[in-house]
């Protein structure tokens, strides 16, 4: 895709990666995935659907202006089918294809998601949907010749945690700690009425008197903003971006959180850990899982140079000087 993709079919999300196709010189190469999607195909009709994000195509930075490989955002999808008697279909994108905007608002890299639930539409990558209001599709003029097959590991959820404290500062500011500095989303449930907003921010470090900072974070809004459809309990992810950060700050967020409404999902490159340390000084032993934490940070896609300001992208000299670490601790 030009932009970042969800693929599904029959409603049911194709794969278990994230962030992709990734990051790479997009003017030169652009990566696609390949998933086996036989156990999601039924007997008879099939639906198939995707969701675009801008993600590092197109974004936005401090002096106001656009960075971005394309003024527009486009997917591509090829499904090999093989029948049980040997025979074997091609079934590839084309302008008879629909599209819609739907309940995400805006999404980036640097500053989260604006998701308003009471936008979506229910069963739209599902059989029997009816699209009739939706509208067509133009092709683009892409070349084909820079697609490559994905060249490195792909980007997961490798774990979840919980907060450790929701409190109330002297402000009157609703913080979350989640015990940990980490890289990736929160998985927010709550109920509510619709139409009722909810913003999360995001942060690494409180002041010293304790308030919410994010002054570090330059450019990079790094916020969530949830919006309820009013139906219950409600769960939501972000879908095309990740935050760096230990702190939350909630506001509008309807009666008092507990840990049963807010779960952190770390996310970096599925990269298995191969090396540890540990000895008899605890404060060597804080230090290793510092660097195991940054390194996790830090390689989501490709060894970035920082996963919460408004940078985000690979930095060879900060990769130069951690390659040995890094390839003893996950190769």
């Amino acid at each position: 895709s030009i932009g970042l993709y969800e693929l599904f079919i029959n409603g049911e999300r194709a794969g278990n990666e994230y962030l992709t196709p990734g990051w790479t010189s997009y003017k030169n190469r652009i990566q696609f995935q390949v998933y086996d999607v036989t156990d999601l195909l039924s007997q008879g009709n099939n639906a198939v659907g995707f969701t675009l994000g801008n993600g590092w195509f197109r974004h936005f930075r401090s002096n106001n202006r656009a960075d971005s490989y394309y003024d527009y955002l486009a997917g591509i999808v090829q499904i090999e089918v093989e029948y049980t008697n040997g025979t074997k279909e091609t079934l590839i994108t084309d302008n008879s294809w629909k599209s819609s905007t739907g309940p995400i608002l805006s999404s980036t890299i640097y500053d989260g998601e604006m998701y308003d639930a009471r936008k979506e539409m229910y069963g739209w990558n599902k059989t029997g949907f009816d699209g009739s209001s939706w509208k067509g599709t133009t092709s683009v003029d892409q070349s084909k010749d820079i697609l490559v097959g994905a060249q490195g590991e792909p980007v997961i959820k490798n774990e979840e945690i919980k907060p450790i404290k929701i409190w109330k500062n002297d402000k009157g500011e609703l913080i979350a700690d989640m015990g940990q500095n980490m890289v990736g989303w929160i998985r927010l449930k709550v109920k509510g009425d619709a139409g009722t907003k909810i913003t999360l921010k995001h942060a690494e470090v409180l002041d010293k008197d304790g308030n919410f900072y994010i002054e570090n974070l330059r450019a990079a809004d790094q916020l969530l903003e949830y919006t309820l459809k009013g139906e219950g309990d409600e769960i939501y992810e972000p879908h095309f971006t990740f935050m760096g950060f230990r702190y939350l700050l909630i506001e509008g967020f309807p009666g008092m959180p507990t840990s049963d409404n807010i779960t952190g999902v770390v996310v970096h490159s599925r990269v298995p850990v191969t090396g540890n340390f540990e000895c008899s000084n605890e404060l060597i032993n804080q230090l290793q899982h510092n660097i195991q934490w940054g390194q996790k940070g830090n390689f989501v896609d490709v060894p970035t140079d920082c996963p919460q300001r408004d940078e985000r992208l690979g930095w060879t000299g900060d990769a130069q000087a951690f390659a040995p670490t890094a390839c003893f601790n996950m190769y």
